[in-house]
């Protein structure tokens, strides 16, 4: 279980780091970052698709939902920018020894 925990946080990191730098990216497309503040922003709503009311189902959709819209957005990136973000993203990211 640990073992997927691990390999599931790594690609959110990875897709994160692309993220980033995508919204960073001179080229970024016009509804980049109006998407991106709408998954900050339900990231911090209080309000959720499956209410807190059942214990410990409310934080699923957050552990599911957010991660699946980072990706979707990044697989509607233009192929340049994204293959740039990637570049970018390796040439920052430190791996430990």
């Amino acid at each position: 279980m640990w073992k997927r925990f691990s390999a599931l946080w790594t690609l959110a990191r990875r897709d994160g780091r692309l993220l980033w730098h995508a919204l960073r990216h001179p080229d970024a497309p016009g509804w980049l970052k109006p998407a991106v503040i709408g998954v900050v922003l339900y990231a911090l709503s209080p309000i959720d698709l499956i209410p807190d009311v059942v214990a410990g189902l409310g934080i699923v959709d957050d552990l599911v939902l957010i991660p699946l819209a980072v990706h979707l957005i990044l697989k509607r990136l233009p192929p340049h920018i994204l293959r740039q973000a990637q570049m970018r993203s390796a040439a920052t990211t430190v791996r430990p020894r």
